[in-house]
Parts: structure tokens; C-alpha cells; sequence
């Protein structure tokens, strides 16, 4: 069964553009351009992921995302003008999983739609192992290992890697990552968050200075970069 894609935008080029390119690559799709229709549509295609732009004729397109949040884990990526932190980081929160700004790059839309329905799948299918390139999470020992050996870890070093290992390509903001991490209250402890990025580093990257694993979304959060990950 081919997977649907739901495109929510109200610019008619923009849609028009999404529409070429998922036919182009394979992608069976359907399109709506107010909230509204959104959901009647959402809730009669049951698509495998959801394009959002913010800026919708009849309101605000992460009250759209909350109230999908309500309902379901689909994968949401926001594709908007809106290029300010603080929107791009209230998206992010509220529930997407991906943002992109416009103008966009399609091939990048496209690399990060892929990497999202693989994450998605591989969550629904989680099993005890989990591997992304020279790491490897054993979920029933709660051992990481790195070019098979075993890291010394502290019992927060090991809940960060495991987090951003089952969360893999995906931009995490630093409020969501707190949260899971050290738990409801510590959304605004910044310096924890730094401090243990850090350390993590220092351990899994081969330049602290220059990571390849924990990249840095500036002023937003963090993304853990897998370029080959299996298991789930």
C-alpha cells in the first residue's frame, strides 16, 4: 500500500509545486488549503504524513498541529515563510517533528519527508537493538556501545544518547529534550543541557569542536545525525 501524503498550504504555486514533485517521485497525495478542510481530510484519507504551512486562511497552522497531536503521532513537517526562532521553535513544540523555511531546496524536502516516514516506521516497529552508524543502543542491558565498545556512561549521559538514538535526523528543541531527559520542571535548564552535550561529545564525536553526531540547530535545539541506522 503506497503511503499518502496530506499537503495543507494555501499558496496555489507552492501547492502546485508538491503536487508535481510527489507525482514526480511516487508519492500518492492529496491537497487542502484551510484548516478546516484539513481535518475532514485527515480523517477520511489517513495519510502517513502531513506538510503544514503556518499561514492559513482561517487560523494559525500550529493550532492545526496541536489538535492533530490530540489524535494522532503522524509525522508533521512545517514548511513555512516564517523564519523566526521563536515560531520555528513554538512548531517544533507544539508537535512537528521536522520545519523547513521557504524558499526551500526540494530535494532537501524531500531527503528529510524520507528520513521522517523510515523514523516513523522503525518507532512502530521498535525492537531491542538500535544502531546508528558507529553506535550501538541495546535497550535491554541499557549498554551503548561505539565502535564496538562499551561507553562509560552516566545514568543522564545514557538517557541523552538513547533519546537522541531512538529520535534520529529529527530536529529536537532544547525544551523537549530537558523535558525528557531530566524531566517536567527542568524546561529552562539550559546549562544541564550544555554541559552534557558536551561530555556526550567528547565521548562519540571524533572532533568535540566539529560534530558529526550532535549537530547543533542554532537557537533552536539539537539534531542527531544518522546516516545509516537500522533496528527499531
Amino acid at each position: 500500500m503506497k503511503q499518502i501524503i496530506q499537503i495543507i498550504e494555501d499558496d496555489p504555486s507552492v501547492k502546485k509545486l508538491l503536487e508535481i514533485t510527489f507525482k514526480e517521485y511516487g508519492f500518492e497525495y492529496v491537497s487542502c488549503e484551510n484548516k478546516k478542510t484539513a481535518m475532514m481530510t485527515f480523517l477520511g484519507y489517513n495519510p502517513a504524513l502531513l506538510i503544514v504551512d503556518l499561514g492559513l486562511p482561517d487560523g494559525d497552522g500550529k493550532e492545526f498541529i496541536h489538535q492533530i497531536r490530540e489524535i494522532s503521532k503522524i509525522p508533521i513537517i512545517v514548511l513555512s515563510a516564517r523564519h523566526d526562532e521563536k515560531e520555528i521553535i513554538a512548531a517544533l513544540d507544539v508537535g512537528a517533528d521536522d520545519y523547513i523555511t521557504k524558499p526551500f531546496s526540494v530535494n532537501e524536502l524531500l531527503a528529510r519527508i524520507r528520513a521522517t516516514l523510515r523514523r516513523n516506521i522503525n518507532e512502530e516497529s521498535l525492537c531491542d537493538k538500535v544502531v546508528c552508524n558507529d553506535l550501538e543502543l541495546d535497550i535491554l542491558t541499557r549498554d551503548i556501545y561505539f565502535k564496538k565498545e562499551k561507553l562509560k556512561l552516566t545514568p543522564i549521559e545514557y538517557e541523552l544518547l538513547k533519546y537522541f538514538l531512538l529520535h534520529p535526523n529529527k530536529t529536537l528543541t532544547h525544551k523537549q529534550i530537558l523535558k525528557e531527559v531530566w524531566g517536567t520542571g527542568y524546561q529552562n535548564e539550559m546549562q544541564y543541557l550544555r554541559t552534557y552535550i558536551n561530555t556526550l561529545r567528547k565521548k562519540i564525536e571524533d572532533n568535540s569542536t566539529r560534530p558529526n553526531y550532535i549537530k547543533t540547530e542554532s537557537g533552536i535545539g539539537y539534531r542527531f545525525s544518522c546516516t545509516k541506522n537500522q533496528g527499531f
